[in-house]
């Protein structure tokens, strides 16, 4: 039997995304977010609250960078998403993670996380959905110990989590249970 629940964000998994930008001062600021992902072959679309210093970083500079956070630093991903670097200035600092400039957006790139995507900022839409960022992948960086032998990214490698809206988890990814686009073949021949 099927329960109504009511109108509810519920949608897994969310990926965690880490959103990092530069702030006026040239200081770096890092933003956990759910709300986002690739809406093209080479464009993401985050959708944040407006109010964020994050979103003020980006009218500002029209670049940003998207880490996927990892395992190995979830207490510090999970601290960008608590901590505000409008009340808190040295947010970034704090967490003990080091940055570098991107040598092609105008966006810091956070060294610990494993994978992550340059961006400009192509097009700010504020309609139903409210504030909404749709940014230009202008190259991916990866550590080469997240590569398989073919050079392509390996999901166990990644160790990467997701986000659970319906208890506020986070959910460890990894194993391949089917190959896409294969997994359901059979089907297509009855």
């Amino acid at each position: 039997m099927k329960k109504d629940l009511g109108v509810k964000p519920y949608v897994f998994p969310m990926p965690v995304l880490m959103i990092a930008t530069y702030n006026d001062d040239g200081s770096v600021d890092v933003m956990n977010m759910a709300w986002g992902g690739i809406c093209a072959e080479n464009m993401v679309a985050l959708n944040l609250d407006e109010t964020h210093q994050t979103s003020a970083n980006i009218k500002s500079r029209k670049a940003f960078t998207v880490s996927i956070a990892d395992v190995d630093h979830i207490a510090e991903s999970d601290f960008f998403g608590i901590a505000s670097a409008k009340t808190m200035p040295d947010k970034f600092e704090r967490s003990g993670m080091h940055a570098v400039k991107s040598t092609r957006v105008d966006a810091p790139i956070v060294e610990e996380y494993p994978l992550t995507l340059e961006c400009t900022v192509k097009d700010i839409e504020h309609g139903v959905g409210g504030f909404r960022v749709v940014g230009e992948i202008v190259n991916v960086i990866v550590d080469e110990g997240i590569l398989n032998a073919q050079g392509k990214i390996d999901p166990s490698k990644l160790n990467t989590f997701v986000f659970d809206q319906f208890q506020n988890g986070y959910y460890r990814i990894g194993e391949q249970c089917g190959k896409a686009w294969h997994a359901g073949a059979a089907l297509m021949k009855k």
